[in-house]
């Protein structure tokens, strides 16, 4: 299916990098659903932006049937069934590595928050679109991820715990739902200029990272949201369960 066909679901789309994922997709001809829990003013003004093809749904993505109401909701207002799901959301996270919670100090309950907003928020908004996917023989999930994994220079623990659990849980799904038509891959990339979550990352830690970089420059956030295109559109239909990292060539591996 071309991406013009599609009807796309950005959670966590209001701003940062959801809302240049939301930019890519509706500048290639895509529908786009602004996903937005507390942003609501955000959402609403980038969906004035991006005018008929956008519409903004409010939705805390831990909450099922929140998730359920606005799939719903979107079907109905445009007409058809969500084909591609980023999952973008990043629940109450910031990129400052000198106010970290440490080792000594981490409580499980960072840990839960990370889970239930990267991992639980994937498999609700994954299991309400499935229905559609399956209508029509076609589905893309593309699950927002980390170069931590492979270069974890900053030890955030409970995000890159979680992120990683939804690489597991991405290649998990890829082959549970590969026989569907629907292909599940992640994105992975290091810190983004600019966007809330690294509003707080000190400017010598871009500099550091611009410099390790064969581009000798930090990823944007438009730069990473077109990759996420090429996940959903028809040149993608023979890769599923696959980790592409976005980053500038920082890690290679």
């Amino acid at each position: 299916m071309k991406i013009s066909d599609q009807l796309v679901l950005v959670t966590g789309a209001s701003r940062g990098l959801g809302a240049a994922l939301a930019r890519a997709f509706v500048r290639e001809g895509a529908s786009v659903i602004i996903n937005y829990c507390n942003s609501q003013a955000a959402a609403e003004k980038l969906a004035a932006e991006l005018g008929q093809r956008a519409l903004a749904l409010r939705a805390d993505i831990r909450e099922r049937p929140q998730v359920d109401a606005m799939v719903a909701a979107a079907g109905a207002h445009f007409g058809k069934p969500v084909s591609s799901v980023v999952n973008n959301a990043l629940v109450d996270f910031s990129f400052n590595g000198d106010a970290r919670a440490k080792a000594d100090s981490i409580l499980w309950q960072d840990f839960s928050r990370q889970f239930e907003g990267s991992v639980r928020g994937a498999l609700n908004t994954v299991q309400a679109a499935l229905p559609g996917m399956r209508t029509q023989r076609f589905g893309r999930v593309i699950n927002i991820g980390t170069n931590l994994f492979q270069n974890p220079v900053v030890p955030y623990h409970d995000y890159t715990a979680a992120k990683a659990a939804l690489l597991s849980l991405t290649r998990t799904l890829a082959g549970d739902l590969g026989p569907d038509g629907i292909t599940v891959n992640m994105l992975s990339g290091g810190l983004l200029r600019t966007t809330d979550a690294s509003a707080a990352t000190p400017e010598a830690v871009f500099d550091y990272i611009a410099a390790n970089t064969p581009l000798r420059e930090v990823t944007t956030p438009e730069q990473f949201a077109d990759a996420a295109l090429f996940f959903a559109s028809p040149w993608s239909r023979a890769v599923t369960g696959q980790n592409l990292v976005v980053d500038g060539g920082l890690v290679r591996d």
